[in-house]
């Protein structure tokens, strides 16, 4: 990692859920993660989901704690009723124009809903599991 002429000064960066702090002197990397019912999950990071197709999790801010939000076409439950999941066609620009008119996502703001990530999910760059 090269400095860009930053002398002295501390640079933060976000990417996904990690967040890495660079000082001149020293770096680290610090993972951003939570305790959900007990367990450690990552905050921000799309997964493989267990009742929808993906889940997340989020911290509230308005509560402080942490939610999982599910979104997605049907996940293991789709599967259990014998329907097929749907697979997201992102990478032709039509279908993705078309979603993201359909679903308003330039209003999109709040990560605790399951159109925020929906939408995110959507976008060009996104990883998905």
């Amino acid at each position: 990692m090269e400095q860009y002429g930053v002398k002295n000064r501390t640079v933060l960066l976000f990417r996904s859920c990690f967040m890495l702090e660079f000082n001149s002197e020293k770096y680290e990397m610090k993972k951003e993660a939570a305790k959900h019912n007990g367990k450690e999950v990552p905050l921000g990071k799309i997964m493989k989901g267990d009742v929808k197709k993906f889940k997340v999790y989020v911290k509230d801010p308005k509560s402080g704690n942490v939610k999982k939000v599910n979104f997605g076409h049907g996940g293991s439950s789709a599967k259990a009723r014998g329907e097929k999941t749907l697979s997201i066609k992102r990478d032709q620009p039509s279908n993705q124009k078309s979603f993201l008119a359909r679903h308003h996502c330039e209003t999109a703001k709040d990560r605790t809903t399951p159109r925020y990530w929906s939408c995110k999910a959507w976008r060009r760059g996104t990883k998905l599991p």
